[in-house]
């Protein structure tokens, strides 16, 4: 494991590209292997018939909801341990809504699995998005490429002839959901915080960002290296329970972006349809950042590495594209 030491963080030794063993089990293997056969068809089942039929059916938010509580359901992800800064267990339904987020509200999620986007999708509904540590605009895209993505090679740079938009658009366009963004880019084995993109710099002032972090019990549900369909799935489903670790912050804004006094959009600038890369790419990028800006990425990171009581790490996506690199070629 020597050469990818350069893979961890310097300062803390951290690698949070690895992939997490999975624990023996033993004796229980035969136990193992029934849950998964048993558990596999019905899972599968579930998730073609929600993304093919179900999510374009005319079921309303709450049918699709429970859609989806019963894919996080059949392979035993059933505890969900949900706790929100400056609210007490078991007091949440007391508390005002500003406690969590609701419409307008951006979400700034951790990333190591295909189940932050489904639960985050059972829980708030969110347009997803997908962000690039090259440019300040984020890619809107589905729960279902939401949830692939977490099997992605990592990206620098977004895809050619991607629409992208900044935040303070689509929050204009959809005024009645939530924002989820991943501002970590990539998916990591949930032991540290990457650098995070800028697009969380494009966030109106006006709506509150709510840091999340997802973590697993047990933790080898992650994917922090890309097409790890296999390995995952039988961990999802040869368990007997999953538990997600759910945990809120409080709200924070982008105070980078100056107060709203009666401004008026021109058309030509907030056009209705989405840009293309080809003309957006780099006209905002992680460069040249001011004090003001680097303060609220550095809160949001915080944040996220105080929820997951682990540290930031000074890697990035361009750290795991060179992991996944030299872990391919290990694998061949």
């Amino acid at each position: 494991m020597e050469k990818y030491s350069q893979y961890r963080d310097r300062a803390s030794g951290i690698a949070p590209f690895f992939p997490v063993p999975t624990v023996s089990a033993g004796i229980y293997y035969p136990f193992h292997l029934f849950l998964f056969f048993i558990r596999l068809p019905f899972l599968l089942a579930a998730i073609l018939t929600y993304f093919v039929f179900l999510q374009w059916l005319p079921i309303g938010s709450l049918g699709k909801k429970a859609s989806l509580w019963l894919i996080l359901g059949v392979p035993g992800i059933w505890w969900i341990d949900l706790q929100v800064d400056g609210v007490k267990k078991g007091s949440l339904a007391q508390q005002h809504r500003s406690r969590v987020p609701q419409p307008q509200s951006i979400i700034a999620c951790s990333s190591t699995s295909p189940i932050d986007a489904l639960y985050l999708a059972a829980i708030f509904d969110p347009i997803f998005t997908a962000s690039y540590p090259s440019t300040r605009l984020v890619q809107p895209i589905t729960l279902f490429q939401a949830a692939l993505n977490a099997f992605s090679r990592p990206r620098s740079q977004p895809p050619t002839g991607a629409c992208l938009v900044d935040l303070e658009t689509l929050v204009r366009r959809h005024p009645n959901r939530v924002i989820a963004v991943f501002p970590e880019c990539t998916t990591t084995n949930g032991r540290g915080i990457l650098s995070l993109s800028p697009s969380l710099l494009t966030a109106p002032r006006t709506s509150k960002i709510f840091p999340i972090n997802l973590r697993y019990t047990p933790p080898d549900i992650t994917t922090p290296v890309p097409a790890s369909y296999s390995n995952f799935l039988w961990n999802l489903t040869s368990q007997p329970t999953h538990c997600i670790r759910v945990r809120i912050a409080e709200s924070l804004q982008n105070t980078s972006r100056p107060p709203v006094k009666d401004i008026k959009y021109s058309e030509s600038v907030h056009d209705d349809t989405a840009s293309s890369s080809d003309t957006l790419l780099g006209s905002e990028d992680a460069e040249g950042m001011d004090p003001a800006e680097t303060i609220v990425l550095n809160k949001v990171a915080e944040a996220l590495a105080r929820l997951g009581r682990v540290k930031r790490v000074g890697l990035g996506v361009e750290d795991k594209i060179g992991f996944v690199n030299a872990w391919s070629k290990r694998r061949r």
